[in-house]
């Protein structure tokens, strides 16, 4: 580890804050082993070996007419509600549909940038279509992607005047040149708000000019770890990511993980069945798997 390394370290151990300059050293570092350990140990020194995963079912807004409480499966922690509406009518009508289905399940529903689109098309305040969506069953939004809001700190701020929680911050696309730009605007969202509960540093999209890498992804996490200092929780997506790269992201400062099924099939074996395996992957990385539900409480596994 290079010394300007172990002064960082050093210095998060300590509980001080980067500077400008240390933050531009680790995402330009190439020493990936040594961000690695930076990163999962301040992972400890926030969640110990603690390591949350939620199951959930996701709903197009397509299908949310013909959704039944019998098609939502017993071990759904949360139920999320996905895909562009076309109106405020449609938007409200889908989320009440799923709600009655929920049997008191949390229920998430929507981009940030979609419910705005759908406001400005309706000539209404987000803040208003927000307590249309939270009369219909709606606690919270889905995601909250970064890189495709201008003033997320104000959309934010509208939902949640509505009654929604924003509690999840995503990234759609990452290019290299802004990698660390787009990590200073998450907690800068965080400083403004203080309504994120986790966020998801690795792109929801590939970008076909610009593709990322196994090293690319886990040097995002950790980095993310280290300089998103004021959000609680650093998320991978299990289904969009898969388990491999989620286990490792587990130990470049990661300590949630989003998108596990809830469906316990034992198409593929014991071994395999969603549970089985997500428990496993979190147990081999020598972390203590605990589930959570869609308002981050603890449940039975």
């Amino acid at each position: 580890m290079s010394v300007s390394l172990d002064a960082i370290g050093a210095r998060l151990a300590a509980g001080g804050r980067l500077t400008d300059g240390e933050a531009e050293e680790l995402a330009t570092s190439h020493d990936l082993v040594s961000l690695g350990m930076l990163a999962d140990e301040a992972r400890a020194r926030r969640h110990g070996r603690r390591t949350t995963f939620v199951r959930v079912f996701d709903v197009g807004i397509d299908a949310a007419g013909s959704i039944s409480p019998d098609a939502v499966p017993t071990a759904t922690g949360e139920i999320r509600l996905v895909g562009q509406p076309a109106s405020v009518g449609d938007a409200v009508s889908a989320v009440r549909r799923v709600a009655a289905a929920a049997g008191g399940r949390p229920l998430s529903g929507f981009a940030l940038d979609e419910v705005k689109t759908v406001a400005r098309h309706s000539r209404i305040s987000l803040e208003a279509i927000a307590r249309h969506l939270r009369g219909a069953g709606l606690e919270c939004i889905a995601e909250v992607p970064i890189d495709r809001l201008d003033d997320p700190a104000a959309d934010v701020q509208a939902v949640v005047s509505g009654g929604l929680g924003a509690p999840r911050v995503t990234v759609t696309r990452m290019h290299e040149a802004s990698r660390l730009s787009v990590l200073r605007r998450v907690s800068q969202l965080q400083r403004a708000t203080g309504a994120i509960r986790v966020f998801a540093p690795l792109a929801r999209e590939v970008n076909p000019a610009e593709p990322s890498t196994g090293y690319d992804d886990v040097k995002q996490v950790a980095l993310a770890r280290l300089l998103v200092d004021n959000i609680e929780s650093i998320q991978v997506d299990w289904a969009l990511y898969g388990p491999k790269l989620a286990q490792v992201a587990l130990t470049f400062g990661a300590d949630d993980v989003d998108s596990v099924s809830p469906a316990d099939t034992l198409d593929l074996g014991v071994r395999r069945a969603p549970l089985e395996e997500i428990l496993r992957n979190i147990r081999a990385a020598s972390l203590e798997p605990v589930q959570r539900d869609g308002r981050f409480r603890a449940v039975a596994s």
